[in-house]
């Protein structure tokens, strides 16, 4: 840590008069979003300024609305005693307070991002992480499926790749592309091989978005989505996109023709 500090100029901690460095939530939040971009294979220079960048980020969209920092501790009390019931209820009244677009800036992506740090960082245990995330998984499948949109909507199509279980991400970029007009449909974590192209067959979307968070679709099956780019050729009708932090570190073993890797929900 103190390399850290001095070479990178990551946190600046206040020393008490013994010489001990002292330190604020927000500095060991820094530290462990650098060491998760080291551990991810960023040099140490890169992980330092991407996790400052991040940090600045939520906190420019937190002091956005004061209450939202409120928000996040009562979430962070409920979730550390694992109290299923102030969860749910904290969410919606952030939502109805704040609205979606707010809700998912300022409450639902930061909390699941402190809710990781913590995980990682061994200070929450496994079933805390879960019920965590699992009560924000739900409210954002209940979201999407309240959203009202005109019947003529274009579709898109978000989902995982088989062995891919992350699906909270598709959730959220959804959601944020319904508030842009689409009219959105899903397939659950870890499809069964062939499942994205017969959906896609059966609703004829506009766009596709097909997602990974890590690289276990390619190391446990690379074949997956050799197929899948093959059947994007087959239908120029409709735009394939990829995207994923495990679909970017597999970038270079992927040989995609047809599907496009997608950085921001703008590209689309």
């Amino acid at each position: 840590m103190r390399k850290w500090e001095e070479r990178y100029d990551i946190v600046v901690p206040q020393r008490l008069e013994n010489g001990y460095r002292v330190y604020r939530e927000e500095d060991i939040r820094l530290f462990l979003l650098m060491k998760r971009y080291a551990e991810e294979g960023f040099a140490l220079p890169q992980a330092s300024e991407m996790a400052k960048s991040q940090q600045k980020t939520s906190m420019g969209s937190n002091t956005k609305d004061a209450h939202a920092e409120e928000i996040l501790c009562d979430l962070l009390r409920f979730g550390e005693t694992c109290d299923e019931l102030e969860l749910n209820f904290t969410l919606q009244a952030a939502y109805h307070r704040l609205g979606l677009e707010q809700y998912l800036q300022q409450i639902a992506v930061p909390f699941l991002k402190i809710v990781g740090d913590k995980w990682a960082s061994g200070e929450w245990d496994e079933y805390q992480e879960a019920l965590s995330s699992l009560v924000v998984r739900d409210q954002l499948v209940q979201l999407r499926r309240n959203f009202q949109y005109r019947e003529d909507s274009p579709i898109l199509l978000g989902a995982c790749l088989p062995n891919e279980s992350h699906e909270i991400p598709v959730h959220i970029i959804l959601l944020q592309l319904m508030l842009k007009g689409w009219r959105t449909a899903m397939i659950g974590s870890s499809p069964a091989q062939g499942a994205i192209q017969s959906f896609v067959e059966k609703i004829k979307p506009s766009k596709v978005l097909l997602s990974a968070s890590t690289a276990l679709p390619f190391e446990n099956n690379p074949q997956v989505i050799q197929e899948l780019d093959e059947f994007a050729g087959q239908h120029p009708e409709i735009d394939f996109y990829l995207g994923g932090h495990g679909a970017y570190i597999c970038l270079d073993q992927l040989n995609l023709q047809h599907i496009q890797m997608l950085e921001s929900i703008d590209d689309m």
